[in-house]
């Protein structure tokens, strides 16, 4: 095994947690366990029959059984404050809804977790147990379209304010699809949220025209292929790729080095401070490998490695313009895909 590899997987082993699902990062700001960090650093272990997936969803499935009674409220009604949505942050031990206020609207998360219940249960694995985790895949189902998730705007995949996002509804499009044969899920709703992906393209939301969470529609839920997926990937490159990894949206002030100055300013305030995240990266190589492309989506896993440390972990990010790394090192997400884009590269090779 690649060293690099190697070294990613033991990242991931440090970080599970014997629950079965992920911290985020070993850092003390980030330990914490996210749906949607979990969703996808369990991606490498779908491939693979040593049951670490299948801890991961299990864990998750028992915790949606442990707030089912909010699931039966919003499979009924809509939820108004943000406390009342779906959480996708939890405590890491005990896997309990934290009070701090959060954005807790995060429609992506839940597509993603029926999309991994789904696409696990198509490669083999027994992810649904019994009646009741049927049960909850369908209440899962239920609160998307109680939400309305075709336009209700929500904090997206970056937990910031609160838009229609394209990522977020191709996420819970491509999640019901992935469910359709495990559970009934009403085809109006997938039809209601393709209607808004082709509205909304192709801009991530009303405030971004371009993001670096769009790439998630390519790789790995493939709601875009073809002259949309290059549209994607074009964009991104020549307006968010830069030396260290690629900007999540022009003017984001999240670890931007005006930061310190408030987060409250236009975004153009912003504009070429904003921080460099690793990950975006590998994920390119990932949406090249889905391309076709393969000589580009080698470029990507060494430029990933380039930017690697000598343990060969990845920063969340660099600051701008800056070989200085925040401390939320090493990112799990990052470690993940990283391996799933190695891998995926050398099966072809």
């Amino acid at each position: 095994m690649n060293k690099n590899v190697m070294n990613s997987y033991q990242i991931l082993d440090q970080l599970r947690l014997p629950h079965g699902l992920y911290l985020a990062s070993a850092s003390n700001d980030y330990h914490y366990v996210w749906l949607r960090d979990s969703f996808y650093m369990s991606l490498p272990y779908l491939e693979k029959n040593d049951g670490l997936y299948e801890m991961t969803y299990h864990r998750i499935l028992d915790l949606f059984r442990e707030y089912e009674w909010k699931l039966d409220i919003h499979n009924r009604q809509r939820p108004i404050e943000q406390w009342e949505y779906i959480h996708s942050r939890y405590s890491a031990d005990d896997v309990r809804e934290i009070d701090t206020p959060w954005g807790h609207a995060q429609h992506d998360a839940i597509g993603a977790i029926l999309w991994g219940i789904g696409m696990g249960e198509k490669r083999g694995k027994k992810i649904i147990r019994d009646g009741k985790d049927h049960e909850i895949v369908q209440k899962l189902v239920g609160y998307l379209g109680c939400v309305h998730y075709w336009n209700d705007a929500d904090n997206g995949m970056w937990e910031e304010w609160r838009e229609v996002h394209l990522s977020s509804v191709g996420a819970c499009v491509a999640g019901l699809k992935s469910v359709q044969n495990l559970v009934f899920v009403p085809g109006e709703w997938i039809k209601n949220g393709e209607q808004t992906l082709s509205v909304l393209f192709p801009r991530e939301s009303t405030d971004r025209p371009y993001d670096l969470a769009q790439m998630s529609l390519i790789y790995p839920y493939s709601v875009f292929t073809g002259k949309e997926a290059n549209w994607i990937v074009e964009q991104i490159e020549t307006n968010l790729l830069r030396d260290r990894g690629v900007i999540r949206y022009q003017g984001d002030s999240y670890y931007s080095l005006l930061e310190d100055e408030g987060r409250h300013y236009p975004l153009s305030f912003y504009f070429g401070t904003e921080a460099e995240w690793t990950f975006g990266l590998p994920w390119l190589a990932l949406c090249y490998l889905e391309l076709g492309d393969l000589n580009k989506a080698n470029a990507y896993i060494q430029w990933t490695e380039k930017v690697m440390l000598s343990d060969g972990s990845l920063p969340e990010l660099y600051f701008a313009k800056s070989p200085n790394y925040n401390s939320n090192t090493p990112l799990g997400w990052g470690s993940a895909l990283y391996i799933l884009a190695k891998e995926k590269y050398e099966r072809i090779m």
